[in-house]
């Protein structure tokens, strides 16, 4: 059977044509709540291989690969420079299963825009795959939209953009995004390098050139903060933070203006339990131990910022991703018919989609303008009793059975329940939106839908 879809979007041929054969492009149109992960991209749209292996996107030793990888190669005979290039399925059992062959169009529309084309040739129903291209559409037109944007703030410049964690869930799809906005990514790995672009960081002794040639800094990495809030754990999520964070900041200094440093952080920085309160940038620490430990941990920037470098703080909420963290947890249990608002279900859940925070660290590396701190929320906070609601509908089941408020203690103990799954915290993203920033996910539902595959093909975008 074949499926055949078309989209219309606001950007050039030649624009569309760039970002499929740009690094990171894989991956950003790779969607989240396919069972299938991103492992390489194909070097060539002519006759390279993209490789994907079917992932768990759950926590812990729950996301685990489970069965035989999906090897998709490009065919020479479809291939058209600027217009056209075909994957064909050559893996089994796949290949054998489902006979898989995409062909991908690009079209010139009127007035500046371009026509994306897909038909698949597949032993696969179209409304399964109908999800895929409706999240594969919207991502490409908004990776374009904001790569134009942001450029039109910082200039066309092309930089050399250094990462700490860059395999995790942000920096995964950070450095992928960096890539198709042109830019050139220098992972930072603890482990032996490979390759030009990873060089090897020691956290406790980092090599004094580590930063050479480096335009801008992300600072990502350090421990989990998920877990039981033993004294053990709070040690491991304290250094993995602060005699880094502070290294790397002494490097940044030495730099004298060269590089720009910007790093995670977390809304933890104002307590646990703020009620109603609205917290802004301007709202002092809280207390209690996740609040004492990012504040040390937004301290430790302190030597960059003595030397005028330019320095960013993005405070991040509760990022929300179909491909990990804490949605594919719950979503799962929603699905089950089981889900239900957490405790009185009257706490502030500050939340943001995985795409906007990318934006607004690309937006942060590439404008020369940006400094200070960010909160990196979304306009629209909600409790927990709404998430739940919006949550079930995205996935049509039903949210009627309350979790018990000492539930996560459980799992977390009661200190760990208290600064994470009972977390209340109301946050404004108040400096962003006096930069006029433009969030592409301000709604919970869309963003949820995005994630979890519930939206419908877009005929233009």
């Amino acid at each position: 059977m074949s499926t055949d879809l078309r989209c219309t979007i606001r950007a050039g041929a030649d624009e569309a044509w760039d970002y499929f054969a740009s690094p990171g492009a894989f991956l950003r149109l790779s969607p989240p709540f396919m069972p299938l992960r991103p492992v390489s991209q194909a070097d060539s749209l002519r006759d390279g291989e993209a490789v994907l292996e079917p992932r768990s996107a759950l926590p812990g030793p729950l996301g685990v690969r489970f069965g035989p990888r999906w090897i998709a190669r490009h065919d020479p005979a479809g291939y058209v420079e600027g217009e056209r290039f075909v994957d064909r399925c050559v893996s089994q059992p796949y290949a054998g299963l489902t006979g898989w062959v995409h062909e991908h169009t690009v079209t010139p529309g009127p007035d500046g825009t371009s026509v994306l084309g897909d038909r698949v040739d597949a032993r696969v129903p179209g409304p399964l795959l109908s999800p895929v291209f409706a999240y594969r559409y919207r991502q490409m037109a908004l990776d374009l939209d904001r790569v134009r944007r942001f450029s039109q703030a910082g200039g066309p410049r092309t930089l050399t953009v250094a990462v700490t964690g860059a395999s995790g869930l942000v920096g995964t799809a950070l450095c992928a995004f960096l890539g198709v906005a042109g830019h050139r990514v220098i992972r930072l790995v603890r482990g032996a390098a490979s390759g030009a672009d990873e060089r090897r960081w020691d956290t406790d002794d980092p090599d004094p050139t580590l930063l050479d040639g480096v335009d801008v800094l992300v600072h990502l990495a350090g421990a989990s903060i998920a877990g039981r809030f033993t004294d053990r754990h709070l040690a491991a999520v304290r250094d993995s933070r602060i005699g880094p964070t502070r290294r790397l900041a002494e490097l940044v200094a030495a730099r004298d203006g060269a590089t720009a440093m910007v790093s995670s952080s977390a809304i933890g920085y104002y307590g646990a339990d703020c009620g109603d309160r609205t917290l802004t940038e301007e709202t002092g620490p809280g207390s209690g131990p996740l609040a004492e430990i990012v504040a040390e941990w937004e301290a430790a920037c302190e030597p960059a910022r003595r030397s005028h470098a330019r320095v960013v703080t993005i405070r991040t909420g509760l990022v929300l991703s179909g491909a990990g963290g804490l949605l594919p947890p719950l979503a799962a249990i929603t699905r089950t018919g089981l889900g239900g608002r957490l405790g009185s279900g009257r706490q502030w859940m500050s939340w943001i989609a995985l795409d906007d925070l990318t934006d607004i660290y690309l937006r942060a590396v590439v404008d020369p303008a940006l400094v200070g701190t960010f909160n990196a929320v979304a306009p629209q906070p909600v409790t927990n009793a709404q998430f739940t609601r919006v949550l079930g509908s995205v996935l049509r089941r039903p949210t009627v059975v309350p979790v018990p408020g000492f539930a996560p203690g459980l799992l977390l103990g009661s200190r760990g329940s208290d600064e994470l799954a009972l977390a209340d915290q109301r946050v404004d993203p108040v400096v962003l939106r006096h930069l006029d920033h433009s969030f592409r996910y301000p709604a919970l539902g869309a963003a949820l839908a995005h994630e979890l595959g519930g939206e419908k093909v877009p005929t233009s975008l």
